[in-house]
């Protein structure tokens, strides 16, 4: 407690808050509760939070602080910025042991309005929080018998306590919510029939599809997704064997390290770009690195090579170049730079897509096969809303929280 105290009064209280209105997604109110937590007053830090985010026992330990709140800190410019992220989930967890209540303000006239909620993810929970929060009959249909989401499967339990996500849901779901377990859109859960019951929808069940390159051998055996990976767990046997990871963010960390604790003898991340651009977290990529997993900037794989499985990979070299339009440097192959490594295994973690049931619900999509929204986050039929990664966006935890927040409070607005 005494080292939290100590880590609170480095804040500085700015008035401008560039952690909160530039850093969070969320826009949390970053000086208020921090200066609430110097002042041992944890309940109403609590508060504070609540009119924002409800995940942050979550958000707290996961959200890539360096590029967000963290980033944006005024102490940062000349040393190091205040610890957010920490002070954030000691209110969440101190939340949790006290058994502090999420407050509500519920209107009875908004009570008869019935809300159905697809995906028990960060969106889909956080949606739900503020829509109960405020009397309206909301109820989840999970495609698992569980919520969270990708805090559940796609996070690894070493970095995210899968006790700190049911705790945290628990507090969301003593707002009322209904939930419904084992319900997966396109199968036992029909989207026309949702419209018929319920007033508005709201389709928050991600994106969790591996993109791929499209290069020759991407289809051997041996080739994995790193998103299904993580979501499945259904793992080859890794021991004594060399395994590539493609790929920069976060889910190529968490696959990367997951692999190295299941026995891989060598795990080797390629990224194509330096390391300075690597999407993923500074703290996981070190992490990575004290793990013993060796990571090949500016280099980029051509070929997988293999006849009934894999057993090499061509790379080749890239050079960082500034192109027109950018906003950072480009890779481009150095021709004649190739070579080739033996491996056993190869993990796609370059991105993720949308579920090809998407396509089969009737509403516009974009380019990229995401669900095309409106400014208010309405769909081609305006009753049903969509947000997270299945609209596309910043794939991150806050900013899908963000969405949900936002479509609460859309819905809100027509009704109130």
């Amino acid at each position: 407690m005494n080292n939290i105290k100590q880590k609170s009064e480095y804040c500085l209280n700015c008035k401008l808050k560039p952690c909160s209105l530039k850093g969070c997604p969320l826009n949390n109110d970053i000086p208020t509760f921090i200066k609430q937590i110097k002042e041992e007053k944890y309940i109403d830090a609590f508060y504070t939070l609540t009119n924002t985010t409800v995940l942050f026992s979550i958000c707290g330990r996961i959200c890539p602080h360096k590029k967000q709140c963290e980033g944006a800190c005024v102490r940062g410019l000349k040393g190091n910025s205040v610890s957010i992220g920490e002070l954030e989930a000691f209110v969440g967890d101190y939340a949790i042991k006290n058994n502090l209540k999420i407050s509500s303000e519920v209107s009875t006239k908004l009570n008869k309005t019935k809300v159905a909620v697809i995906g028990g993810g960060p969106a889909g929970l956080t949606c739900s929080a503020y829509l109960a929060k405020k009397g309206i009959d909301v109820t989840i249909y999970e495609k698992y018998s569980f919520l969270g989401g990708l805090l559940m499967y796609g996070i690894p339990d070493f970095r995210l306590s899968k006790d700190i996500v049911k705790n945290t849901i628990d507090k969301i779901l003593e707002l009322g919510i209904n939930v419904k377990y084992n319900q997966k859109l396109g199968e036992n859960l029909k989207l026309e029939e949702l419209i018929k019951k319920y007033d508005y929808i709201v389709l928050t069940f991600g994106a969790n599809i591996s993109t791929k390159m499209g290069i020759d051998g991407e289809n051997i055996a041996g080739v994995y997704g790193g998103n299904e990976l993580l979501e499945s767990k259904n793992h080859p046997d890794y021991k004594g064997k060399t395994v590539i990871i493609n790929g920069g963010g976060n889910v190529a960390m968490d696959t990367a390290r997951t692999i190295k604790r299941l026995g891989a003898e060598s795990v080797k991340i390629v990224y194509r770009r330096s390391k300075e651009q690597m999407p993923a977290e500074e703290k996981e990529i070190n992490d990575a690195k004290n793990e013993g997993i060796e990571f090949l900037f500016q280099n980029n794989i051509v070929k997988i090579n293999g006849t009934n499985k894999v057993e090499s990979v061509e790379l080749i070299k890239t050079k960082l170049v500034k192109k027109e339009g950018d906003e950072r440097l480009s890779p481009v192959n150095i021709e004649g730079s190739n070579y080739t490594i033996k491996t056993d295994y190869i993990v796609m973690a370059l991105g993720s897509k949308t579920d090809i049931l998407v396509e089969k619900l009737g509403l516009d999509l974009d380019n990229k096969k995401n669900i095309k929204i409106n400014d208010r986050y309405q769909t081609s039929n305006p009753k049903i809303y969509a947000g997270g990664d299945v609209r596309g966006g910043y794939k991150t935890v806050a900013w899908a929280a963000r969405d949900g927040r936002n479509i609460a409070e859309e819905i809100l607005k027509n009704i109130t």
